[in-house]
Parts: C-alpha cells; structure tokens; sequence
C-alpha cells in the first residue's frame, strides 16, 4: 500500500508544503509570534524531514536533527494557544492548495488530520514548561488510518 509520504510526492512535495505553511504562517498576524524570536535558517527542510518520518518515509528527521523529545520541547512551556493553533492549521489547509496536495480529497483530508492532531495534541502536551518533556520519545507515525498504535500519544 502507497504510503501518506509517497501520496504526498515524497521528500519534494513536502518541501513544496512545509515551504508553502512557512510562507503562510509567517504572513499571519498571530502564528507568525512563534518565529518572532527567529528559526534555523534550514526550517523547512528540517520541517519536511520531520514529516516525512512521521508519514511513512525515510528516518531522516531522527538521522540527522533529533527525536520527537527535540520538536516537543521546542513547541512547550509556552501556556494554552488554542487560537495560535487553530490559525496554524487553517494555514496549513491553505498550504495545502498552494503545494497543489489538495486536489486528491482522501489525501487532503488525511494530511488535514495528522497536522490538526500533531498540533493540537503532541505539541501542546507541555504546556507548562519544555522541562517536562521526557527524554527519547520517538517521532509518532500516521498511515491512512491515522495514528499508527504505539509511536506517539493517543
């Protein structure tokens, strides 16, 4: 069975979406607080690498940058930001259509899922401080069905 990343276009239409929500995210007036203190310079790749993991592709992420305990420690302590995030993922339904990935609605919808999920759960699970994080969480993998059993919190 194809897999989320192969239906995606792989590792170059990932970056086509992480550099089309970047781009988004950046012009938003409340997401783009979480890049006012500046990001790594290679944000985008590093974002497609991480989803490319998490989506059935190559271990990239994990290879070369770190594990899941790195990105969720980036995203806590930072309190509650329900409207943060609920303009995050409305920018990555845009993304979605900028990187020309919404025009397959299983896909679409699947992609949708995975990044409301991600945001609104593993990377807000810390709330209160980035100190909480536990060491050697492993990066949560989503299939067509959704979470895959065992790699990330229910």
């Amino acid at each position: 069975m194809q897999t989320v990343y192969d239906a995606a276009g792989g590792n170059e239409g990932l970056i086509r979406l992480a550099g089309a929500w970047h781009a988004r995210v950046l012009a938003d007036e409340v997401v783009s607080h979480a890049f006012s203190h500046g990001y790594h310079p290679a944000h985008i790749e590093r974002l497609a690498a991480y989803w490319a993991e998490a989506l059935g592709g190559p271990s990239l992420y994990s290879e070369k940058y770190g594990d899941e305990a790195y990105v969720v420690r980036i995203h806590s302590g930072n309190g509650p930001h329900e409207e943060m995030d609920r303009r995050a993922i409305a920018c990555f339904d845009q993304a979605l259509v900028d990187a020309g990935l919404a025009g397959d609605e299983r896909l679409r919808r699947v992609l949708h899922e995975y990044f409301a999920w991600a945001t609104t759960t593993t990377m807000t699970r810390f709330r209160r401080s980035s100190e909480d994080v536990p060491d050697g969480l492993p990066i949560p993998h989503w299939s067509w069905d959704g979470l895959v059993a065992g790699t990330g919190p229910e």
